[in-house]
């Protein structure tokens, strides 16, 4: 390691030190639900995805790592934004958010479904194994939002797709 590299190695270390909460702060925060409306309306021709979570779960930190990472590659095709499950209950109740994080996807104002072989359509629940499925994952919708579809087919291997029950409440 040169000494060149070696400053600069320190120089972010100390101006820029990791900390856990502060992971997921390269994508834009939805703190309320009035933002998410107008995000869900205005975001067009594009796939809007919407991470529901906390910032400080591990998984979710590594969701948004994988999010981060791919969201200049898919800035022509998708707009990610984070959204807190605890600042926004209303569209955590409507889109049955039980286990965190879930991915829900639109797109000019759509809500789009993807069968993934899971019991749920609505949403991607946990953590996506490589940036590869995300990518393929937004290519798929974009395609299929474009020929007009609202559900289309999971590119994922299923053997890289969380599997869990169902919970209902109240039953």
């Amino acid at each position: 390691m040169s000494l060149v590299n070696f400053g600069l190695t320190i120089f972010f270390r100390f101006a820029f030190p990791l900390n856990v909460e502060k992971m997921s702060f390269l994508l834009p925060k939805l703190q309320t639900k009035k933002d998410v409306d107008h995000i869900i309306k205005t975001v067009a021709e594009r796939v809007l995805v919407l991470r529901f979570g906390r910032d400080q779960d591990p998984v979710c930190l590594q969701l948004d790592e994988i999010l981060s990472k791919t969201a200049h590659d898919l800035s022509k095709m998708a707009a990610i934004y984070l959204v807190d499950v605890d600042s926004v209950p209303i569209y955590t109740r409507y889109f049955d958010i039980s286990y965190i994080p879930s991915t829900v996807f639109f797109f000019n104002g759509q809500h789009m479904k993807v069968d993934y072989g899971s019991p749920d359509h609505t949403k991607f629940i946990g953590c996506f194994k490589t940036k590869q499925d995300f990518i393929d994952l937004i290519e798929v919708i974009f395609r299929g939002a474009m020929r007009g579809k609202l559900i289309v087919h999971s590119p994922i291997d299923p053997r890289n797709v969380p599997k869990y029950d169902l919970l209902y409440h109240g039953i």
